[in-house]
C-alpha cells in the first residue's frame, strides 16, 4: 500500500540518492587527489571527506522533504526556529566553528606541511618549531627543547609565519629526540 502510494516519490528518491551519491564519489576522488598531490596527512583528507558527506546528507534531507510534500512555509519556519536555536549555541562556541572553519581552508591552501620547521610572528608569544601534526581544531607543534605546543588554526591564518627548515623533522628524530 505504502509503495503504490508514494510510488513516484520513491523513485524520486532513488535518483536523488544515486545523484547524490555520485557527487560523494566524485568529491572524495577530488579531495584525495588534491591532498596526495599537496601531500597532506591521510586523517585531514578523511576529515574534509566526512565534512563533505554530512552536507550532502543535510541536503538530501532538505530535498527529501519537499519530494514528500512539505511546504515552503513550514519549512522556512521550521529553518527559522532551528537556525535560531543553533545560531545561539554557535555565538557560545565560535571559536570552535572559526578553528574547524580555518582547518578546512589549511587543507586546501596552506603552505606549509608535517615536517617544516616554522616561525610563527607572534608578538606576544613567538614560536619556533617543527608541525608535527595539522588536527583540526589545532597544529601541533615541537620545539628543539622538546616541548609540544598547541597553537590553534584560525590563529595561523592570522599571524604572519616563516619557513625555516622543509621537512625539519627527520633532522630533529635524528638528533635522539622523540618528536611524538
Amino acid at each position: 500500500m505504502f509503495i503504490e502510494t508514494y510510488q513516484s516519490e520513491l523513485i524520486i528518491t532513488a535518483i536523488i540518492f544515486l545523484v547524490l551519491l555520485i557527487v560523494r564519489l566524485f568529491s572524495h576522488t577530488i579531495v584525495r587527489k588534491i591532498g596526495r598531490k599537496s601531500d597532506i596527512n591521510e586523517a585531514r583528507i578523511n576529515l574534509i571527506n566526512r565534512y563533505i558527506s554530512a552536507t550532502l546528507f543535510i541536503i538530501a534531507l532538505i530535498i527529501e522533504a519537499f519530494v514528500f510534500g512539505a511546504e515552503f512555509k513550514d519549512m522556512a519556519l521550521v529553518f527559522s526556529s532551528v537556525f535560531a536555536v543553533i545560531g545561539i549555541a554557535l555565538f557560545a562556541i565560535w571559536s570552535i566553528l572559526s578553528n574547524v572553519t580555518s582547518g578546512i581552508i589549511m587543507f586546501f591552501s596552506f603552505p606549509y606541511k608535517v615536517g617544516d620547521k616554522v616561525r610563527i610572528h607572534d608578538k606576544d608569544f613567538p614560536i619556533e618549531a617543527i608541525i608535527e601534526d595539522i588536527r583540526a581544531f589545532q597544529l601541533h607543534l615541537r620545539q628543539d627543547n622538546g616541548d609540544l605546543v598547541t597553537y590553534p588554526n584560525n590563529l595561523i591564518l592570522q599571524k604572519g609565519v616563516t619557513l625555516i627548515e622543509k621537512d625539519a623533522i627527520e633532522g630533529f628524530l635524528d638528533d635522539g629526540t622523540d618528536a611524538v
